[in-house]
């Protein structure tokens, strides 16, 4: 009897996934719960096993295609040993073109140059076949420069923050602080944990929209940007309310390493409730993150940290010193958090950043 697998719901509201890498070959013996296929949404690259043994009879969706859940990706027995026979409407030749790893835009160009796919061997990721391919096969140059094709979390990442920025209205606010009480080794953590206690004050801030409400958090799941070769993705330090300044540390830069490695687990990106985006690592002085995680009521921007001249009361006088200094962003959806609160949560997060007591 045949299996039908179809893309499951990944949660977190993804409605859709991109086909990365098919684990498995048609007419291939498959056990349950063997590494089947893999998944590429916004924020990871989930590794689905399979949820029946047997023989892969037919592959029904190629590599580097993004497909609603719900969409049949690969149908497991049937047949006991070979793929399905054809049905009669489908001609051999486009049975063969299926096999080729390349995408619909490269397929579109090889049509109207005549180039045989099949005949070609990609030089792209995995063996892809590149429009470059195409069009030297067919001595044709490209005359309007390079195509990147969007895949992965890349891909994903273009529609969301598209979807985000047509559908949320974001509002940015904009402070100054003063880092001169915080050890400059761990920013980061010092962030996370004035962040966690910031909310705690300003609960509003620690929620998630969901349909016509807004619903208050318990617990403070603080997602973190990091940068990756593949995008960028956003681990989620769990129940940050409940570790010290050093457990934060120490996750924060588990976190991190198996994000750039590509080794993070969906759990570890799923559930976040406040995101901080440290932009200031790259150089960038000043920005304000869009709210890319729907249903998030805020996100933090910690911009590039330097040293500034600012004048402070010395001995009841004004004196010109030296600080390290950086500006700090929240960007909220005005829907559900308005500009009191909003300015209460940052001047108090510069609080306790400027006062923190010594170690």
């Amino acid at each position: 009897m045949a299996y039908e697998f179809k893309l499951p719901d990944l949660g977190e509201g993804l409605t859709e996934g991109e086909i990365a890498r098919w684990l498995v070959e048609e007419g291939q013996d498959i056990a349950e719960d063997a590494p089947l296929v893999e998944i590429a949404t916004d924020k990871t690259t989930v590794e689905i096993p399979s949820p029946a043994g047997g023989t892969v009879s037919r592959i029904l969706v190629p590599e580097g295609e993004v497909v609603p859940v719900g969409t049949v990706l690969v149908v497991i027995g049937g047949d006991g040993s070979t793929p399905q026979p054809e049905k009669s409407s489908t001609k051999p030749a486009a049975r063969a073109e299926e096999k080729v790893r390349a995408t619909p835009l490269v397929r579109k160009v090889a049509a109207e140059l005549g180039v045989d796919l099949a005949g070609l061997s990609g030089s792209g990721a995995q063996g892809r076949i590149t429009e470059e391919d195409v069009r030297a096969a067919s001595g044709a140059k490209t005359t309007e420069g390079e195509r990147i094709q969007l895949h992965g979390i890349r891909r994903q990442m273009f529609e969301h923050l598209t979807r985000a920025h047509r559908e949320i209205p974001a509002v940015t606010w904009v402070e100054e602080c003063d880092f001169s009480d915080v050890d400059l080794k761990r920013l980061v953590p010092f962030v996370l944990s004035a962040v966690v206690e910031s909310l705690r004050e300003f609960p509003e801030l620690n929620a998630r929209v969901e349909g016509g409400e807004l619903v208050l958090l318990d617990r403070y799941d603080i997602g973190v940007a990091v940068q990756t070769e593949q995008g960028l993705v956003v681990p989620v330090v769990k129940d940050a309310g409940a570790l010290t300044l050093e457990q934060i540390g120490a996750r924060l830069d588990d976190l991190t390493r198996r994000a750039r490695d590509g080794n993070l687990e969906r759990s570890d990106v799923s559930g976040g409730s406040f995101t901080i985006s440290n932009h200031g690592v790259s150089g960038s002085l000043l920005a304000a993150p869009i709210i890319l995680h729907q249903g998030q009521a805020a996100i933090l921007g910690v911009g590039k940290l330097e040293k500034r001249v600012v004048v402070r009361t010395v001995n009841g006088r004004d004196a010109m010193l030296i600080h390290p200094m950086a500006y700090v962003t929240l960007t909220i959806d005005h829907r559900v958090v308005d500009g009191h609160q909003t300015n209460a949560w940052l001047s108090r997060f510069v609080e306790l950043l400027e006062t923190w007591p010594a170690a």
